[in-house]
């Protein structure tokens, strides 16, 4: 606890100076905001959301147009088209209130099977990425304490060493999971009951089965799922390998926070941050309790204003009288996300490929409208994939080379299909990856 006070007192806030960021303000607000009432988070929503509106219409052309009547934030997001992946690879340009110079260019991981960008000044990203620790700390998790991460940034450099080192990070290449990486990742968690465990839920829970079929014993102070969908045989793979509680978080890498698990079974939606509709196939609002189409306001991203985001997702909020009379937070609460199904891939040499491994490739190719891996046996996969402009052969060649890094398995074989359409699943979002294994 005395490094985390050393981060968050001298480290960071030094850190903001040299880089003009304010995470450590946003982190503190963001504690602030979970001691507010119900109707003070509310009225904060409220007021997030005409700055943003009234903002994105003053200052994009994207949205000039967009008419408002009336002095209702909430009545005048009905005013707004509803915004897609494809607007967000098309349209970006006219969706910027300012230039791109000093702006962060950021891609999806691209989990539906479409990649799409963002742009955000550093004001947006030290809100998200404060959001994102303050998710963290409902866990018990303070920075500075160890921690195991899964993710999909092995090229880590300089400076992401440096972080790593500062927050007592171990960090796991996601893309796919060799036995050696994982007995190493076992080795290390063996010696302390210290670490937490954060990552994609796939990732999570081939990092388990790994740890339980060899007979590891690891006990975690917390798991933390992002990215992909956690089943519920993923969650109880990884609460009894480890002996610890499994949090579920809910949110994008176009910058939108939207829910978390603390102390119900139910997300709590992060609404100062995110305004949640859920709309049937028409656009029209649904009542809660009935699942729809997952659209989504950002309230805190001023370069690159994204209202009305359809994010490939279905679900549904709670009802206001199912709500559990006590409560940790008021914020309101998400009952279900159905969709980003996520599923593995496997190979001969007992390799496991999580979905990240391949949007990692494909987020890249902007030649690749969208694709989608179907896999029958061991031997290998089929991609089927949507051309897109400036598309040649040779593109699928890079893309074989480029996922060979991590299969290092030649006899492993990728074939690909060109087609003109990927059918949803019936979640209707796409489906990166189905097996039939």
């Amino acid at each position: 606890m005395i490094w985390s006070k050393i981060l968050e007192k001298i480290v960071l806030p030094i850190g903001d100076v040299l880089n003009g960021s304010s995470f450590i303000r946003n982190l503190k607000y963001w504690r602030e905001v979970d001691t507010l009432s119900e109707a003070e988070i509310h009225t904060l929503q409220k007021e997030n959301l005409s700055k943003i509106i009234k903002h994105a219409i003053a200052n994009t052309n994207h949205y000039k147009n967009v008419e408002l009547s009336g002095s209702d934030p909430y009545e005048w997001l009905s005013s707004f088209p509803i915004l897609t992946k494809d607007d967000l690879r098309e349209k970006s340009d006219d969706m910027l209130s300012e230039g791109k110079k000093n702006l962060t260019k950021l891609s999806s991981s691209g989990s539906s099977g479409i990649s799409s960008s963002v742009y955000m000044n550093s004001k947006d990203l030290s809100s998200i990425r404060a959001g994102l620790i303050h998710w963290w700390e409902w866990t018990g998790y303070r920075m500075g304490v160890p921690l195991a991460q899964t993710g999909i940034s092995p090229k880590r450099g300089l400076l992401k060493t440096i972080k790593d080192k500062l927050f007592r990070t171990i960090y796991i290449n996601a893309f796919s999971h060799s036995k050696e990486q994982l007995r190493s990742l076992c080795l290390k968690l063996e010696k302390s009951k210290n670490y937490f465990l954060v990552g994609y839920a796939s990732s999570l829970n081939v990092i388990a089965e790994y740890a339980s079929s060899n007979n590891h014993n690891i006990k975690l102070r917390g798991v933390i799922s992002l990215g992909d969908k956690l089943f519920s045989h993923y969650r109880k793979n990884i609460t009894s390998t480890f002996l610890c509680k499994v949090y579920d978080t809910y949110g994008s890498a176009e910058g939108f926070l939207i829910g978390a698990e603390d102390d119900l079974e139910y997300m709590y939606i992060l609404s100062p941050q995110t305004f949640v509709e859920i709309l049937d196939d028409n656009d029209n609002p649904l009542p809660d309790g009935e699942i729809g189409n997952i659209v989504v306001t950002r309230l805190d991203g001023f370069a690159m204003p994204l209202i009305r985001y359809k994010i490939g997702d279905i679900g549904s909020l709670l009802p206001k009288d199912k709500y559990p009379v006590k409560r940790k937070y008021k914020y309101p609460l998400l009952e279900k996300i159905v969709g980003r199904n996520t599923d593995i891939v496997k190979t001969k040499n007992g390799k496991s490929l999580v979905v990240h491994a391949f949007t990692g490739v494909f987020e890249y190719i902007p030649e690749i409208k969208q694709f989608k891996v179907i896999q029958y046996n061991t031997d290998g996969v089929l991609i089927e994939y949507i051309k897109a402009d400036g598309f040649s052969n040779k593109i699928l060649e890079d893309i074989v080379v480029q996922l060979q890094k991590y299969l290092k398995d030649h006899s492993f074989n990728i074939e690909f299909k060109e087609v003109q359409n990927i059918e949803p699943t019936k979640s209707g979002k796409p489906q990166i990856i189905k097996s039939y294994l």
